[in-house]
């Protein structure tokens, strides 16, 4: 099974064909714990005034949706889910229900909870943003890099065969440094590194409105940048065209290239496409107030304070998958992200 970002698919979605009632769920998305460890420049989580938590009792009730729901991967996410007080006691719910955990962290932590991260959770996504100057910057972090780094090592010392993959968000401070950010990966120990664009177009990431054109514009590129981002992109594909067949890099030479085009698109040079992406469909995110959302960037359409089945089939919920038409849609048009489920 994967959790694949990198769709290769050239046609937008229409209004969707498959069934508006959901009978099979394989992925889950839980945010587990609201505040993060990191200041970063491309998200307002951290400026959150306390750090709620999804408490194992709201969890366990769902056992039987799980199940009926056929969830085959849950990942883990928030804020920074390692700062979860029961965090152990989570996973090992989860993986009583015999599905695969997956862990998104800014990687701060990873040496502190290596043991509980060896015994429970079998993938790790850990955002990386560069180099180790420009990783720091971007997170606001003193010595972030190289906790990342010792946490790997941590990691790798009890359960030498886990999954460690890199995830970085290209953004202004660091659109020049993306053959460095591969480079750094490498030496990090990461089993690959993907990108993507920052998100400055939602209410995703703790924003309660949109960020004015002032503020998008401290992460956003420039059409002079952008011109810089398309030959950077150009010299990562010459560069690590080996890296790029092998997957160390997520992402095709042609996928790279979309992300200077949805900079390119907020610029109006170019016209919004919307991602292929199936995840009303395949997913759900489970937020800590018990709210279910399609996925990160779409409007709540559910509550499970009753059962997760309930919610991910409320009225609401099949009303939204309904009369989504993805290449119409505006937030699908913006999205920076995408997710293509298969098995592998």
């Amino acid at each position: 099974m994967s959790l694949d970002l990198s769709v290769e698919q050239e046609k937008p979605q229409t209004v969707s064909a498959q069934p508006h009632k959901l009978t099979s769920l394989p992925i889950l998305l839980l945010n587990i714990h609201e505040n993060c460890n990191c200041r970063c420049l491309m998200c307002d989580i951290w400026k959150r005034p306390r750090g709620l938590e999804l408490e194992p009792s709201d969890l366990v009730r769902h056992r039987d949706s799980i199940r009926a729901l056929g969830v085959e991967q849950v990942v883990l996410t928030g804020g920074e889910p390692l700062l979860h007080s029961q965090f152990e006691e989570l996973c090992a719910f989860l993986k009583s229900c015999e599905v695969q955990v997956t862990l998104l962290t800014t990687g701060l932590l990873l040496s502190k909870r290596a043991e509980a991260i060896a015994r429970w959770v079998d993938e790790i996504i850990v955002s990386l943003d560069g180099p180790e100057a420009i990783h720091d910057l971007i997170r606001r972090v003193q010595s972030g890099f190289r906790l990342i780094g010792g946490g790997i090592a941590a990691i790798r010392q009890r359960r030498p065969g886990m999954p460690i993959h890199a995830r970085s968000t290209v953004q202004r401070a660091n659109f020049l440094f993306l053959r460095e950010t591969v480079r750094a990966a490498q030496d990090l120990g990461f089993d690959s590194i993907s990108f993507l664009a920052t998100d400055v177009s939602s209410t995703a990431f703790n924003r309660e409105l949109v960020w004015p054109v002032e503020r998008q514009d401290q992460v956003a590129l420039t059409r002079c940048e952008v011109d810089t981002l398309e030959k950077e992109i150009e010299l990562l594909v010459d560069e690590y065209a080996d890296a790029i067949a092998r997957r160390y890099i997520v992402e095709s030479a042609e996928k790279l290239r979309r992300i200077a085009r949805r900079f390119r698109e907020r610029l109006g040079d170019l016209p919004p496409e919307s991602p292929v992406c199936g995840a009303p469909w395949v997913s759900a995110v489970l937020e800590v107030d018990g709210s279910v959302r399609p996925c990160f960037f779409h409007r709540k359409v559910g509550s499970a304070q009753g059962s997760l089945e309930e919610a991910v089939n409320s009225e609401d919920a099949q009303e939204f998958r309904r009369t989504l038409n993805i290449a119409q849609n505006p937030t699908c048009q913006r999205c920076v992200c995408s997710l293509n489920y298969g098995k592998t």
